[in-house]
């Protein structure tokens, strides 16, 4: 189904660093979808080294995506940073912000278009239901209600405080008024910020029709309890960050985080190897981000 109302104002800014396997899937689910008239892709390349930019080559000097590489990689964070400064600036209406393993269904876009045509554009942003590759739902992307709950009916359609960044649908008035994700941040939480704190100042809903898929490779997000450990020191990352994120609640922000970092404690003491390793790098990135204060970049025209 066309909608006419959104013709040629909505672009799907997508994220990639050396998944040019995975990204080929995701712009043809993109080019598959029911209302593509109303879609043009922004790939946004973290200067991938495995051949991306060759595999995009024909899609580029055919005008079927447009194409930016940010020099460096600037992780998830700063490339969606650049990427929606960049729609915005081409003046798009409407971005529909992804990684490059989210794999939309047909009418995924359509249904969230016609969401944001019966609330008349009154809202924050819009979520779609993520699945997995198996069809169940993808754990690491249940929106939350708020901090204490996440969704369990996922027929919910209704306000949601919290999402993630594999399919998260937002008009550009709202970016221009709340800013950009904080590219500082570089991985995690970049997308659960953002979302509060567009929450904050306007009513978000989640989308069950609009349905995608996320080619994680598992059904089970990082964690640090289990993590290799070559792979600890990036969790520095996820606990600098989360100061920031919930201190935009304040004092139930501060508790939050207080009871999460004793469930963590208590996970890495129980069950976690290089438990000192660990437990060193979570308080030492806490003790960060308490001096972590990024600030809010705006668009500028």
């Amino acid at each position: 189904m066309y909608i006419e109302k959104n013709a040629k104002k909505t672009v799907a800014v997508v994220v990639t660093y050396n998944r040019k396997d995975l990204l080929l899937k995701n712009i043809a689910a993109l080019e598959a979808q029911t209302c593509k008239e109303a879609l043009d892709i922004l790939i946004i390349d973290n200067n991938s080294t495995d051949g991306t930019y060759e595999a995009l080559k024909s899609l580029i000097k055919n005008k079927q995506i447009l194409y930016f590489n940010t020099g460096k990689n600037l992780g998830g964070a700063g490339g969606f940073n650049f990427g929606m400064k960049k729609a915005a600036k081409l003046n798009y209406e409407y971005m529909w912000i992804m990684d490059d393993d989210t794999i939309p269904l047909p009418s995924a876009l359509e249904n969230l278009l016609k969401k944001d045509l019966e609330l008349k554009g009154d809202y924050g942003f819009l979520a779609s239901k993520v699945l997995w590759k198996d069809n169940s739902i993808c754990k690491m992307n249940i929106p939350k209600i708020n901090k204490w709950k996440k969704i369990t009916n996922f027929k919910y359609d209704g306000d949601i405080q919290y999402a993630s960044f594999v399919s998260f649908f937002i008009p550009t008035k709202v970016v221009r008024k709340v800013g950009l994700p904080y590219k500082e941040f570089f991985i995690w939480s970049d997308d659960w910020e953002y979302s509060r704190r567009i929450s904050k100042n306007f009513t978000c809903i989640y989308v069950p029709d609009s349905i995608v898929h996320h080619y994680s490779t598992s059904n089970v997000g990082a964690d640090i309890v289990d993590a290799p450990s070559n792979r600890i020191n990036r969790f520095k990352y996820l606990f600098r960050n989360d100061v920031v994120l919930y201190r935009l609640d304040g004092m139930e922000g501060k508790l939050y985080l207080s009871l999460r970092t004793i469930k963590y404690i208590g996970k890495i003491l129980l069950k976690g190897k290089n438990k000192r390793q660990k437990l060193n790098i979570m308080f030492s990135a806490l003790r960060e981000g308490k001096n972590f204060y990024p600030k809010i970049e705006y668009i500028r025209d």
